[in-house]
């Protein structure tokens, strides 16, 4: 069984699941979205807000797992409307 990874700097899990598991030299994040962790409530308006928020998150429990981002091998977003594919794009740069 793998190594349960959290933090406080990112969303606490709310329900029967971890923000990670590290297994081996290998670390699965769960989803992750534009929570903020100090104050439990979504962050920003617009896309751009929120999807730094998301990788914020992503990179506290990555940190917190031993890795840096460098390390990620693979990320999937999903988006709620493509009508805001360009804005997210231009924000995670």
């Amino acid at each position: 069984m793998g190594d349960i990874i959290a933090t406080e700097k990112a969303p606490a899990a709310i329900g029967p699941y971890s923000q990670a598991v590290r297994y081996g030299n290998l670390l699965f994040i769960s989803g992750q979205i534009s929570l903020d962790p100090e104050s439990g409530e979504i962050v920003g308006e617009d896309i751009e807000a929120q999807t730094k928020r998301v990788l914020d998150n992503l990179k506290a429990i990555i940190e917190a797992g031993g890795m840096e981002l460098r390390h990620v091998l693979k990320c999937s977003c999903f988006l709620q409307d493509m009508k805001d594919f360009v804005k997210f794009n231009s924000s995670i740069t």
